[in-house]
């Protein structure tokens, strides 16, 4: 399996350093992954870095908690963008989705779709650790609705990452409309093959390098 060009190659802890970003920009040019995902701050030196390659720039917005304003969320990504992000990964609105607000909740992801370039993947995190099976379902579908291109497991801050039954049930709810991303706690080739193999069309990882590289030879 080509596992490279399913790994979104991630630093987003807050003591990251220009000097670390740089080097994951190195790593992900080494071993053709298939983005960096970096915080706000970082995206001009990360689309400076890729330059010339076909690996995307990922910004997050809305990180960790979602409980930013829309109009917020939106000029973030639009911001990102302009800075030379590719990609979105936003968080939803947990407690309103929680809440029952759904009008709200998809609004709130249709505000961030609609502040980017149509060509701009858009990814939704639902923070599945957070939410009953009904709310993830119901999360998925409001980013169907929204026009978001993923759903994504986890921010990775929460108490749990991505589990099988998780990206199985997304999976199962968005079908081939979107894709979906496993992200959090995946630290192994195996790991990431399990989440493949459950449904995941992307994989969020630091631990990107030693996936890779746990790869059996001839694969």
């Amino acid at each position: 399996m080509e596992i490279e060009k399913f790994l979104d190659h991630t630093i987003l802890n807050p003591d990251a350093v220009k000097e670390d970003v740089k080097k994951i920009c190195r790593e992900a040019k080494a071993y053709g992954f298939a983005s960096v995902c970096v915080n706000p701050c970082w995206v001009k030196s990360v689309d400076q870095e890729l330059k010339g390659t076909d690996i995307d720039t990922c910004s997050v917005v809305g990180f960790p908690l979602g409980a930013n304003d829309s109009e917020i969320k939106a000029s973030e990504a639009k911001r990102a963008v302009e800075d030379g992000a590719d990609e979105i990964d936003m968080v939803l609105n947990i407690g309103k989705l929680k809440g029952g607000d759904h009008a709200f909740v998809e609004g709130d992801i249709r505000a961030v779709v609609e502040a980017v370039e149509k060509d701009t993947t858009v990814k939704v995190i639902i923070e599945a650790c957070l939410l009953t099976d009904e709310e993830k379902i119901k999360a998925c579908e409001l980013a169907k609705e929204a026009g978001a291109d993923f759903v994504k497991t986890s921010t990775g801050f929460a108490e749990e990452g991505a589990k099988l039954e998780d990206v199985r049930l997304m999976k199962e709810t968005v079908n081939d409309r979107m894709g979906v991303k496993a992200a959090g706690g995946i630290g192994s080739y195996e790991k990431a093959v399990e989440m493949i193999e459950a449904g995941a069309s992307r994989i969020g990882a630091s631990s990107s390098v030693e996936i890779a590289e746990g790869k059996p030879h001839g694969q």
